[in-house]
C-alpha cells in the first residue's frame, strides 16, 4: 500500500487490451448496455448507458 483513497478520489486504469476497438469487427457500448464494477470493501457501481438526447 502506497497511498490512501479519500472521498471523491478517481481512479484512473486506462485502457486494458481487448477493449472492442481491437475487436473484428469493432464493438462499442451502446444505449441499453449496462457496465457494473466494484472495489472489494468498497462498494460496487452500475451505469446503463443511453442514447445522446
Amino acid at each position: 500500500q502506497f497511498m490512501s483513497l479519500h472521498p471523491g478520489d478517481v481512479i484512473s486504469t486506462g485502457t486494458p487490451p481487448g477493449v472492442g476497438m481491437g475487436l473484428k469487427p469493432p464493438r462499442y457500448l451502446k444505449p441499453g448496455d449496462v457496465v457494473e464494477l466494484g472495489i472489494e470493501g468498497l462498494g460496487s457501481q452500475k451505469q446503463t448507458f443511453l442514447a445522446d438526447h
